[in-house]
């Protein structure tokens, strides 16, 4: 892609001085992994695309369903049935079709998450189980992958940002993954669709934050409440 196009494409966040034509190719260079084409997963992956991330890989095996589609904005009713990996994929490509992206049509495994995140530098969770979440942060330890964190419950979400600058990992925060009978889930408990969104974009901008070199999260776990309005940074 020629400089002119950058610029007519991305030349609103370029306008910034904090990111200008550098951050702007340290964007189009970089290669990022997205855990789960969910309702995290959605917003994450629309607005790092439209940003410029030049690599996108998106891992999920779970094909769309009807009650998927009040929060996971990429899909529409015509895809229920599909690989939402792939569906996923192919939507982005709309949005912008200058970007690589990649689908892995799969489950993330303790046989394949090595295979799977070694080829990107900066790993984005957005899963909604614990086994995963944890597969996901001892991968990236063992890999010194920088891992953008979040999850949601009801009306609150959560976020931080792992190994990155010598910052701590998933298992200092929480050493040990709850029971999983304890673990309340959205299919059971719900979840309004707005939040998602919320904490998706908020994981999505804290990962072009990184990727640019700007200020990140450095061993703080933001909870936002989202009844109430409240937002706090715990240190950890």
């Amino acid at each position: 892609m020629s400089v002119i196009q950058d610029f007519l494409r991305y030349n609103r966040q370029m306008m910034l001085p904090e990111i200008g034509d550098s951050g702007q190719e340290k964007l189009k260079k970089a290669k990022v992994l997205v855990i789960g084409a969910g309702g995290l997963g959605c917003p994450i992956l629309q607005y790092i695309a439209t940003a410029g991330v030049g690599t996108i890989g998106i891992v999920d095996f779970d094909k769309i369903e009807l009650h998927n589609l009040h929060r996971q904005i990429l899909f529409t009713e015509q895809q229920v049935g599909q690989s939402k990996a792939i569906t996923a994929r192919s939507v982005l490509k709309t949005l912008n079709p200058l970007i690589e992206i990649i689908a892995f049509d799969e489950k993330l495994t303790i046989e394949n998450a090595g295979r799977i995140i070694m080829d990107f530098e900066v790993i984005v969770d957005g899963s909604d189980n614990f086994e995963t979440r944890y597969l996901v942060n001892d991968t990236c330890v063992a890999s010194g992958k920088s891992l953008i964190y979040g999850s949601i419950l009801k009306f609150e979400g959560q976020m931080a940002v792992f190994i990155h600058n010598e910052n701590k990992n998933l298992r200092d925060l929480f050493p040990e993954p709850p029971n999983p009978k304890d673990v309340p889930n959205c299919s059971f408990n719900g979840v309004l669709g707005t939040l998602p969104g919320i904490i998706g974009t908020m994981m999505a901008h804290e990962t072009l934050k990184l990727i640019m070199d700007l200020p990140t999260l450095k061993n703080e776990l933001v909870v936002f409440n989202s009844l109430d309005w409240s937002f706090k940074k715990l240190k950890f």
